[in-house]
C-alpha cells in the first residue's frame, strides 16, 4: 500500500510532545485548510511486470495537475494506492474499504471484470464516484448510478467496426476473438449478415495457449483474407509475429484489430511487407497539447528502468495510460466547479454513504473535457462515454530508406491516419481510396513479384542461345516484352515461373482449378502474364487488369488445294439458274413479241408495193424470226428484223435493256472466272462444323475456348461442345502446338483465339483461317482476388495502349515472312484449258449447223417431190408442172397447175379482204 500526505513537518519528533501536535493539527486542519482532495486508485499487478501502467499513468496526471495550478489552484490533489492480485475480488473490495476508510473522493480502478464489479458495488452502497477506464460488461440493470467509464461503449465499438467492413465493401470477413467478450464487443457485425450480404465466419484464439499456428494454417487454406481480430494488445503482438512465421504478412491479406492500442505497436518486423492493417486509435495525437504530454510521458518512461518484452514501442502512451491520465483530469474538473467538497471517513460495515457524493457525481457526469483521447462527456443516466471520435489508422509507405553502403533503396511503412468514426455521425474516411486492398495505395518499387506462365507462340517461348541461359533470360515473346515494359513503369522486379502442370485454369467436375488460376488463388504467384482469356468463372476466384489485346475465337483449318478453271469456266459467271432464267425470258419475249405482232395492224405490210389492188398481205415476225430476234439482242448482234408497231417496239427495248445488264454483269465476272484458282473449302463457318461429322474438330484442353463451348447456351454451340465432349481423347488436344500439328497431318479444325491463328498462318502457308470471330474477349493479367496490384498494372496498360507500345509489340511478334497473296499475282495469257469451252462450242455450232443444212435439203426435196406426184395423180397425163416460185420476202410458195390452182399459202400470207384493224 502506498499513500502519499500532502503536509508534513521535517525534523518532527515521536515523543509525547510530536504527538499531542499532530493531534492538534489533524483537527484544526480540515478546517482550516480544505485545499487537498484526496483520490484512491486499485491497480492489479501481473507477474513479470510489477508496474502497472496505469498505476504510471494515476502519479503522472495527479503530478502534472499538481504542477500546473491552472486548473486547481486553490486545490492540491494527493492520492492513495492499493495493489491486488489479477482475479482477486475479495483483495479488491477489502483494499477499497481501507481507501473509503481513509476519505477519498473517487475510486479508480480496477481493471478486472470481477473486482470492478466488487468495487462498483461498495461505491454504489457508499455513494462514492467510481471511475473505470476500462472496457466493462453491461450491468444487468443497464445502469450504475455512482459509476462512469471512459472507456468508449462496446456498442459503439461495434457500429464502428461494422461500418468500416461496409466501406471496405468485404463480402467474406473471419472473426477470430479472444474471450466470449469480444461475441459482444462485436454483435453488432455478428448480425450483419441478416441485413447486408457478408458472410462471416467465426474462430477463436486457442484458450490458455499461445500457439495460434493451427488456426492460422486453417485459415491459410481457407483463403480468409479479411480478418477481424478481437484481442489484447499483447495478443495481438503474439499472433501478429505468428502471422509472419505462417507467410501470411502479405499484401492479399487484410487486418484488422479491436485494440485501440495497434497504433502503439512495434513495427520492425512488419515495416517492409506489404501486408494491410486497419485499426482504431483514440489518442488524439493531432492536437499540439497531446503531443507535448505525449512527449513528457515518454521522457519520463525512457528514464525508467527497462521493463519486459511487450511488443510497444519504448516509451508509447497507450490508451489505457491516456484514458487514466484523462480519468483524473476530468475529476479534477468536477472538483474545481464544486464548492469545496468535505470528505469524510466511509466504513463500509456501518452502510452509511457520503451526503455530498449524488452531487459530486453529478458534477463528474456533467464535466467537459478535452484531454488526450479527444472529447470526453458522458451520458447522464449511465454514465457511459458519448460523443467521442475514433480515429482510422492504417499501414502506409512514408518513403524510402536507404542505408549505409546499401544500393537497394527499401520503402517502410507507418501508421497514417486515414479517416475518423464518430459516434453520432459515424465513418469519414479522407484517405482517397475506397478499399486499400483493393486500389494499392503502396508503390511496387523494388518488390520482387513472382510471375506465372505458360509456353505459347510468340506469347512465351525458350530463347535460343547456345550458352546456357538462367532465371528470365531463358525466355521470350510477347508477354516478357509486357512485363519489361511494366516493370519498368511501376519499378518491380520479377521472377518468371512455369505452371507445373502446363494448363492455363479450368474447372473440373468438382469444382476445382488448375493451372495459372489455381497458381494464383494459393498465392503462388503474384501474376500471371501469358494468353489468359478474362472469363467470368474466372472472374469469381480472380482478379484481371484491364485487356491488353483484344480477340475472338476462330477455326484454324488446312488450306484447300486449288483448282483451276476447267474449258467451261465462260458459264461461271453466271449461275445455271441464271442461264436457265435467261433462255427462259428469252422464249418468252420471242412468243409474247410473236403474239403482239399478229395483233398490231401496223405490221402487216404488201409484199407487192407495185400492185397496190393486191390482196395479199404479209407479217415478218413469225415465230422462228421472233425467236432469231431475241437470240440476236441477247448476243450483241441485232438482225435484219426490225418492229414497226408501238407495242412491238416496246417489247423489243425491254428486251434490250435486259440483254444489256446480263452482258454487262456476265462480262465483268468472265476475267476472275478465267484466271482466278478457286479455292474450295469443305468449310465456311462453325455452323458448317456442327452440321457435319467427317471433319474433326477441337480445343485445347482447358482452355478458356473449351471452357467457352461448355458453357454456352447456344444450340450450334452446344451441339459442337457435345461433339468435343464425346470425343475428349481425339478431339481435344493438350496444347496449341500439338493442335497445329493435328491440322497439318490429319482432317482436323482446331477452335483456337484469333491472334493464335493469325499469328500461325504467318508462318505456315497451308493454314488459313476459315470463317469470322465466333466471340469477342480479351487477354488481360491476372492477379489474386483482392491484389493491390491488380489496379496499377491496369494503369500501367492503359498508358502502354496510348504510347502505341502494344501495337509495337504485336507487329514485332506477329509479322513473319508471310504467304504470296494471290491478288497479287501478275496476269497470264489465257490458255486453252482457260477458254477451250468456246472452241468446242464453236465446233459443235459448225458441226450441228451442216446437220441441219442436210437435214434441210433431204426434208425439201422429198417435199416437193410428194407435192409433184399428188398433182399428177389427180391430173393425169395432162398436167403440167410448173417451177415453184418464192417471193422474195420467204413467206409466200405457191404452185399453179393447169388442171386446177392448188395454191399453198404459209402463215404469214393472208388476202387483203381478211387483214382488219384489231
Amino acid at each position: 500500500m502506498e499513500r502519499r500526505a500532502v503536509l508534513g513537518q521535517p525534523g518532527l519528533g515521536t515523543g509525547d510532545a510530536g504527538r499531542a501536535l499532530l493531534c492538534v493539527l489533524c483537527c484544526v486542519l480540515p478546517q482550516a485548510a480544505p485545499q487537498v482532495l484526496r483520490v484512491g486508485g486499485i491497480f492489479e499487478t501481473v507477474e513479470n511486470d510489477p508496474v502497472n501502467v496505469e498505476e504510471l499513468a494515476f502519479k503522472f496526471a495527479v503530478t502534472s495537475i499538481n504542477r500546473n495550478r491552472t486548473l486547481m489552484p486553490n486545490v492540491t490533489l494527493t492520492y492513495d494506492i492499493q495493489r491486488i492480485n489479477l482475479f482477486d475480488s475479495f483483495e479488491a473490495s477489502r483494499r477499497a474499504c481501507d481507501q473509503l476508510a481513509l476519505g477519498v473522493a473517487a475510486l479508480f480502478g480496477p481493471t478486472h471484470s470481477s473486482s470492478v464489479s466488487a468495487v462498483q458495488s461498495i461505491c454504489n452502497a457508499l455513494q462514492v464516484p467510481h471511475v473505470q477506464t476500462r472496457w466493462k460488461h453491461p450491468a444487468a440493470d443497464g445502469r450504475d448510478l455512482y459509476s462512469v467509464n471512459l472507456y468508449p461503449d462496446h456498442a459503439a465499438i461495434s457500429r464502428a467496426v461494422l461500418d468500416l467492413v461496409l466501406h471496405y465493401n468485404w463480402r467474406t470477413v473471419t472473426v477470430v476473438y479472444e474471450d466470449s467478450a469480444g461475441l459482444i464487443r462485436l454483435q453488432e457485425l455478428i448480425k450483419a449478415p441478416s441485413r447486408y450480404n457478408i458472410k462471416i465466419k467465426i474462430r477463436q484464439l486457442p484458450p490458455g495457449s499461445k500457439d495460434a499456428k493451427p488456426l492460422l494454417k486453417e485459415m491459410k487454406r481457407g483463403r480468409e483474407f479479411h480478418v477481424i481480430f478481437d484481442c489484447s494488445q499483447r495478443t495481438a503482438t503474439e499472433v501478429l509475429r505468428q502471422i509472419l512465421f505462417m507467410g501470411m504478412m502479405t499484401e492479399y491479406y487484410h487486418y484488422f484489430f479491436t485494440t485501440l492500442d495497434l497504433f502503439a505497436l512495434d513495427l520492425e518486423l512488419y515495416r517492409y511487407s506489404g501486408v494491410n492493417m486497419t485499426g482504431f486509435r483514440l489518442l488524439n495525437t493531432d492536437s499540439p497539447q497531446v503531443s507535448s504530454v505525449v512527449e513528457k510521458w515518454a521522457t519520463e518512461r525512457l528514464q525508467a528502468p527497462p521493463r519486459p518484452e511487450t511488443g510497444l514501442r519504448d516509451g508509447v502512451m497507450t490508451t489505457e495510460a491516456a484514458l487514466m491520465y484523462d480519468a483524473v483530469y476530468v475529476v479534477a474538473v468536477a472538483s474545481h466547479q464544486a464548492a469545496q467538497p468535505a470528505v469524510s471517513s466511509l466504513q463500509c460495515h456501518r452502510h452509511k454513504p457520503w451526503r455530498l457524493g449524488p452531487r459530486f457525481m453529478k458534477l463528474i457526469r456533467e464535466a467537459r473535457w478535452d484531454g488526450l483521447t479527444g472529447r470526453i462527456a458522458f451520458n447522464r443516466t449511465d454514465g457511459l462515454r458519448k460523443d467521442f471520435d475514433l480515429d482510422i489508422i492504417s499501414l502506409k509507405e512514408e518513403g524510402i530508406e536507404k542505408a549505409a553502403g546499401e544500393v537497394s533503396k527499401h520503402l517502410y511503412k507507418v501508421w497514417k491516419k486515414v479517416g475518423v468514426w464518430n459516434s453520432h455521425s459515424g465513418l469519414n474516411v479522407t484517405d482517397g481510396h475506397r478499399d486499400r486492398a483493393r486500389h494499392g495505395g503502396d508503390s511496387l518499387a523494388n518488390r520482387t513479384l513472382v510471375v506465372t506462365t505458360i509456353l505459347e507462340e510468340p506469347y512465351v517461348m525458350y530463347r535460343r542461345s547456345e550458352q546456357p541461359l538462367q532465371g528470365n533470360d531463358r525466355f521470350e515473346g510477347y508477354c516478357l516484352d509486357l512485363l519489361k515494359e511494366l516493370s519498368n513503369i511501376l519499378g518491380f522486379l520479377y521472377d518468371v515461373k512455369l505452371v507445373p502442370d502446363g494448363k492455363y485454369g479450368a474447372q473440373d467436375d468438382k469444382g476445382e482449378w488448375n493451372g495459372m488460376v489455381r497458381e494464383l488463388m494459393d498465392h503462388r504467384a503474384d501474376l500471371a502474364v501469358a494468353p489468359l482469356t478474362i472469363t467470368y468463372v474466372r472472374e469469381t476466384v480472380i482478379d484481371f487488369s484491364k485487356p491488353f489485346m483484344t480477340l475472338g475465337i476462330s477455326i484454324l483449318y488446312r488450306k484447300p488445294n486449288g483448282t483451276n478453271p476447267g474449258v467451261f469456266s465462260f458459264l461461271n459467271p453466271l449461275s445455271p439458274d441464271i442461264w436457265m432464267y435467261v433462255l427462259l425470258a428469252c422464249l418468252g419475249v420471242s412468243c409474247v413479241l410473236f403474239v403482239t405482232a399478229r395483233f398490231t395492224p401496223y405490221e402487216w405490210y404488201n409484199p407487192h408495193p407495185c400492185n397496190p389492188d393486191s390482196d395479199l398481205v404479209e407479217n415478218n415476225f413469225t415465230l422462228l424470226n421472233s425467236f432469231w430476234f431475241g437470240v440476236g439482242a441477247l448476243m450483241q448482234q441485232g438482225s435484219e428484223l426490225m418492229p414497226k408497231a408501238l407495242s412491238t417496239r416496246i417489247v423489243g427495248g425491254i428486251w434490250w435493256f435486259f440483254t444489256l445488264i446480263i452482258i454487262s454483269s456476265y462480262t465483268a465476272n468472265l476475267a476472275a472466272f478465267l484466271t482466278v484458282e478457286r479455292m474450295e473449302s469443305p468449310i465456311d463457318s462453325a455452323d458448317d462444323l456442327a452440321r457435319q461429322t467427317k471433319i474433326e474438330y477441337g480445343a485445347v484442353r482447358d482452355g478458356s475456348t473449351m471452357t467457352f463451348f461448355k458453357k454456352s447456351k447456344i444450340s450450334t454451340y452446344e451441339k459442337m461442345w457435345a461433339f468435343m465432349s464425346g470425343r475428349q481423347q481425339t478431339a481435344l488436344v493438350g496444347s496449341s502446338d500439338e493442335g497445329v500439328r493435328r491440322v497439318l497431318s490429319a482432317d482436323y479444325a482446331l477452335l483456337m483465339e484469333s491472334t493464335s491463328v493469325e499469328y500461325v498462318t504467318q508462318r505456315n502457308c497451308n493454314l488459313t483461317q476459315v470463317g469470322g470471330l465466333i466471340d469477342s474477349k480479351g487477354y488481360g493479367v491476372g492477379t489474386p482476388m483482392g491484389s493491390p496490384f491488380r489496379d496499377k498494372v491496369t494503369i500501367a496498360i492503359l498508358q502502354l495502349q496510348e504510347e502505341g507500345k502494344l501495337h509495337m509489340l504485336k507487329e514485332k511478334w506477329w509479322r513473319g515472312s508471310g504467304c504470296p497473296e494471290e491478288d497479287g499475282k501478275e496476269a497470264s495469257a489465257l490458255g486453252v484449258e482457260n477458254i477451250g469451252g468456246i472452241f468446242i462450242v464453236l465446233a459443235a455450232g459448225l458441226v450441228l449447223s451442216v446437220f441441219v443444212a442436210i437435214g434441210e435439203f433431204v426434208y425439201k426435196a422429198r417435199r416437193s417431190s410428194g407435192v409433184q406426184q399428188a398433182v399428177c395423180l389427180s391430173c393425169g397425163p395432162q398436167c403440167e408442172q410448173t417451177r415453184p416460185t418464192t417471193s422474195t420476202s420467204g413467206a409466200t410458195l405457191s404452185t399453179d397447175v393447169e388442171c386446177g390452182k392448188l395454191t399453198r399459202q404459209e402463215r404469214g400470207t393472208r388476202t387483203r379482204s381478211s387483214v382488219h384493224t384489231v
